[in-house]
């Protein structure tokens, strides 16, 4: 079992990866103490759309909340009421229980739907123009620097 892990390498050459460190702690202390319950699946629908299927079977859609909060998503479930019924055997899970994922930078949730015992929330990931690559033109005029030496020369002259 690991508890931590060295990053030391990762920050000799990148920079603002501060927040890494503690994201693959609590990652890996989350996996460790996780319940598993309710079950999930994280499907890739295109590129920069995703979707998080939560099976939450048992719960209405009163009863479930979800919330987004410095780039983490948390869906909580709630039952209420005791049951009153008397079981022979109960399979059916339908405690409380909190899930939460962490979303990378311009990831945001676009729509949540409940059918037939699956909860659907879906997701999208927009870069901002500003932060898309741009291609750069190259001039063939002499640079600034390039400028300046000519003026020089031509003073001496």
């Amino acid at each position: 079992m690991m508890n931590s892990v060295d990053l030391t390498p990762l920050y000799r050459s990148s920079i603002g990866f501060d927040g890494l460190a503690s994201l693959l702690d609590s990652a890996l202390a989350s996996e460790t103490t996780a319940s598993g319950y309710p079950p999930y699946n994280i499907e890739a629908i295109e590129e920069n759309h995703y979707a998080i299927t939560l099976a939450v079977a048992g719960f209405a859609q009163e009863q479930l909340d979800i919330q987004v909060e410095k780039g983490v998503l948390t869906v909580r479930g709630e039952k209420n009421a005791k049951d009153e019924r008397n079981y022979l055997y109960h399979g059916i899970a339908t405690r409380t229980f909190e899930r939460k994922f962490n979303l990378a930078d311009y990831v945001e949730v676009t729509n949540a739907a409940l059918a037939n015992g699956l909860l659907t929330i879906e997701l999208v990931k927009e870069i901002p123009e500003a932060m898309k690559p741009k291609s750069i033109a190259i001039n063939q005029k002499t640079s600034a620097i390039e400028h300046k030496a000519q003026q020089k020369e031509t003073k001496a002259a």
